[in-house]
């Protein structure tokens, strides 16, 4: 026993080193042929790595939370939006390198929805990063300051999914609106990036301080992308009048 433990570190097989007796047991109730019993510690090891790799991938995304798409109250969303985010739990709008952009006052869900996508997204083996809008500007400053920032782009450009959080809810100053147009632009029509704002479209200007910057920053977001317009109480409004009521 001890030998076939050494391999499997040896060969890093880590399920069948930590397991294999289990598999032993299970083969030895089924009356498994070798073929099936190779069968049965082969397909566990496979399982186990491609969970953990789901896992690595929802780590390395940077979350802030979990937040799962099983969770979502679709009843609370008008029927065109829940039918809109019904179509994109298919996640086909990854591999179009189409964005989408939830529209709608905080606490509507736009969030949890941006993250169950990413997550779902990570489900299914793609590289997905999450950031809020002022950090990533916060870095992309960092970055030039470093000079290091046509390596930070090589890296933005290999996310199958990048979620932006929060546009609209800071301002920012020309540079960190040339840095963030510029960044997007490399992903434009070929990679999917998530946004979640407060503001509609004909607001946007407030942010970037620039009716051209601005112009060109919708022209290409909106480009084929999925617009949800999210509108309705706040779930947090609502659960607190809850706590309160109950």
């Amino acid at each position: 026993m001890n030998e076939i433990e050494q391999l499997a570190h040896k060969l890093k097989l880590s399920h069948i080193k930590n397991d294999y007796k289990i598999s032993i047991s299970e083969a030895m109730d089924k009356n498994a042929s070798y073929e099936e019993f190779l069968k049965i510690i082969l397909k566990n090891e496979v399982n186990v790595r491609e969970n953990n790799g789901i896992q690595n991938r929802i780590r390395r995304a940077k979350f802030p939370y979990l937040k799962y798409l099983s969770e979502l109250k679709m009843d609370s969303f008008p029927l065109e939006v829940s039918n809109q985010i019904r179509e994109l739990t298919s996640l086909r709008f990854i591999d179009e390198g189409r964005n989408i952009i939830l529209v709608g006052n905080p606490g509507v869900g736009k969030t949890h929805t941006a993250i169950g996508l990413g997550i779902a997204a990570c489900m299914k083996l793609k590289n997905v990063l999450y950031i809020t809008v002022p950090n990533l500007i916060t870095e992309l400053k960092e970055r030039v300051s470093l000079n290091q920032l046509s390596i930070y782009k090589k890296r933005f450009i290999t996310y199958d999914l990048v979620i932006l959080d929060e546009l609209g809810y800071i301002g920012f100053d020309r540079e960190g609106s040339e840095l963030l147009f510029n960044l997007l632009s490399v992903r434009n029509e070929t990679k999917s990036t998530i946004v979640t704002t407060n503001l509609t479209f004909n607001r946007w200007e407030e942010i970037f301080m620039d009716l051209t910057l601005t112009t060109a920053m919708v022209d290409r977001l909106a480009h084929k992308a999925t617009v949800l317009n999210i509108v309705g109480e706040s779930y947090r409004i609502k659960e607190t009048k809850e706590w309160l009521n109950s």
